[in-house]
C-alpha cells in the first residue's frame, strides 16, 4: 500500500492563511505558527469593530448635531425635543450633514426646535 499524505491540501491552507497575514510585521508574516494567531485576531477585532463603527459614527454625528445647536443658542436634548414635537423626521446622520454643509437650514430647524420647547 503506498504512502498517502495531505501535502496539497495543506499547502493550499497554508498559503491562504500567509496571504491573509500579508502586511504583517517581521514573523507575523512569514511563519505559519505566528501568523496564525495574527490572522485569527484581526478578524476577531475586524468583526468587533463592523459594530463599533455604528456607535462612533453615532457619536460623532451627535457631537456636530450639538456643536449647531449650541451656535443657535440651544442644546442638543432641547433641540432634539422641539423637533419631535414639531414632527420634523430628519434622522441623526441627515442633521449632522445640515449642521456642517448648511448653517442658514440648520438655524432654521433651530428656531422651529425653539418654538416647539
Amino acid at each position: 500500500m503506498p504512502r498517502v499524505t495531505n501535502s496539497p491540501a495543506r499547502h493550499r491552507r497554508h498559503k491562504r492563511l500567509l496571504k491573509e497575514a500579508k502586511g504583517g510585521f517581521h514573523g507575523r508574516r512569514k511563519y505559519l505558527r505566528v501568523a496564525k494567531e495574527t490572522v485569527r485576531r484581526a478578524k476577531a477585532y475586524n468583526y468587533r469593530d463592523r459594530k463599533r463603527r455604528k456607535g462612533d459614527f453615532r457619536r460623532l454625528w451627535i457631537m456636530r448635531i450639538n456643536a449647531g445647536a449650541r451656535a443657535c443658542g440651544l442644546s442638543y436634548s432641547v433641540f432634539m425635543k422641539g423637533l419631535t414635537e414639531a414632527g420634523v423626521a430628519l434622522n441623526r446622520k441627515m442633521l449632522a450633514e445640515i449642521a456642517v454643509s448648511d448653517a442658514q437650514a440648520f438655524a432654521q430647524l433651530a428656531e422651529l426646535a425653539k418654538g416647539q420647547a
